[in-house]
């Protein structure tokens, strides 16, 4: 179980979570449960709240064998890119500089091949 409580606009609410586990509780004690929950939305929310946001990830539909795993793949590795290479500059957020670069393709280019 995890308990937060947040304030937006003033606003309070507390949130309570269960999570389900196979794991044996003689050996993996409370708080390295919570640690391995906090660490999957960690994740979660850095990558994969990114993708699908501002990439609808999660609604693309490919029926064809492998087609996801090769789309999640290029999708990732496109993100990666971005933010190695920072194109936009510090603060610029990663959509807008991908809008700029999908804009501006010799530049994409030029970034790719320095």
């Amino acid at each position: 179980m995890d308990r937060e409580t947040r304030g937006a606009d003033g606003a309070r609410t507390c949130e309570t979570r269960y999570f389900a586990t196979s794991l044996d509780p003689a050996v993996v004690t409370a708080a390295a449960l919570l640690r391995l929950v906090r660490g999957h939305w960690s994740v979660e929310n850095s990558l994969h709240f990114e993708k699908d946001r501002w990439w609808d990830e999660d609604r693309h539909v490919c029926r064809r064998p492998g087609l996801a795993e090769r789309f999640t793949t290029l999708l990732s590795a496109a993100v990666s890119v971005l933010r190695v290479l920072n194109p936009g500059g510090k603060g610029e957020p990663l959509k807008a500089q991908a809008d700029a670069l999908n804009w501006d393709i010799e530049r994409a280019i030029n970034l790719m091949t320095r």
